[in-house]
């Protein structure tokens, strides 16, 4: 049984569980700098699995905690949880960016519902999928992301469908003119999705929109459907202690996982707003331990030697 407010020490701390976490983690630990990771309490069961036998395999000490503050003021850095404290040396910030869903029937996780099942918030993760190929496909946004998502959904559905809400795009003026060329697309303006409907197969068959100038509401017959209204970085927690851009997301130097406290690197989505892909988080995961671990050579003696790399 863990002690409450228990004291941990470590060169390296890691706050995530995704693919920039677990990368970061297995370098580290390989590095001997004994990392520890903090996962969060929901990551069990829908934390990379894979990744993380092999975190613990290399040595990774990791606890299911949330963190709900850290003080980057001076070093060692400190990383509270409900039942430990841990002072680091070096500390990734790895928490991701969770995609922005919208809330009308049919589109949870719930057994009526068809989140996984036909509703989607990434198309180019899972629009090439059997499913979705030569049928009718709709995508819910009118900013660039959606301009990008519903052209890349054009190579496999036979038409797809823009919903926005407004009657303009606030799409750059190229992704606009791009969406206009492309004869597979067609866009329903003013209008909001009210319900997801299903087929015989338990997966998406149809979605209710409703137009909100009129009033009228008319069954559109797709086989998918993909939210693209933006992402919303996990950096509440910093409390402004990192330099972030006007959406929250961690500016890093170009180039490298640095981020505006030395000592403190930052990588995957919640530094991320481009990619977004697992692999592109793997690669700034493994930078920002083969970062942390230079930073603390430069700094051994600072450090009170606790890295003995």
């Amino acid at each position: 049984m863990v002690e409450s407010n228990q004291k941990l020490q470590t060169a390296f701390c890691i706050i995530g569980s995704g693919p920039a976490a677990h990368t970061a983690a297995i370098y580290a630990a390989r590095a001997e700098l004994s990392p520890i990771l903090f996962e969060g309490w929901m990551a069990n069961g829908i934390a990379a699995e894979k990744f993380r036998q092999q975190s613990l395999r290399f040595g990774t000490k990791i606890f299911s905690e949330t963190v709900e503050r850290v003080d980057l003021s001076k070093r060692p850095f400190k990383v509270h949880t409900e039942e430990r404290e841990v002072e680091a040396d070096t500390l990734l910030i790895a928490t991701g960016a969770v995609a922005k869903r919208l809330n009308f029937k049919g589109a949870d996780e719930s057994e009526e519902g068809f989140w996984n099942k036909g509703i989607s918030a990434c198309a180019v993760c899972d629009g090439a999928a059997p499913i979705f190929r030569s049928r009718p496909l709709a995508v819910i946004g009118g900013g660039d992301s959606a301009m990008e998502e519903a052209i890349f959904l054009t190579k496999f559905g036979s038409v797809v469908y823009i919903i926005h809400r407004r009657d303009a795009f606030r799409a750059s003026k190229i992704m606009q003119k791009r969406v206009a060329e492309n004869p597979k697309i067609k866009v329903l303006w003013n209008s909001v999705v009210t319900e997801a409907v299903g087929n015989t197969k338990g997966l998406v068959g149809g979605i209710r929109v409703k137009n909100v100038l009129t009033g009228e509401s008319s069954l559109v017959d797709v086989s998918g459907l993909f939210f693209a209204i933006g992402h919303e970085p996990a950096t509440k927690f910093l409390d402004g202690q990192l330099e972030t851009d006007a959406e929250g997301y961690i500016i890093t130097k170009p180039g490298t996982t640095q981020t505006s406290v030395s000592g403190v690197f930052a990588a995957g989505d919640v530094q991320d707003k481009k990619w977004r892909q697992a692999i592109t988080s793997a690669g700034t995961g493994c930078m920002a331990a083969l970062e942390a671990e230079h930073f603390l050579q430069e700094h051994k003696e600072a450090l009170n030697l606790r890295f003995q790399g």
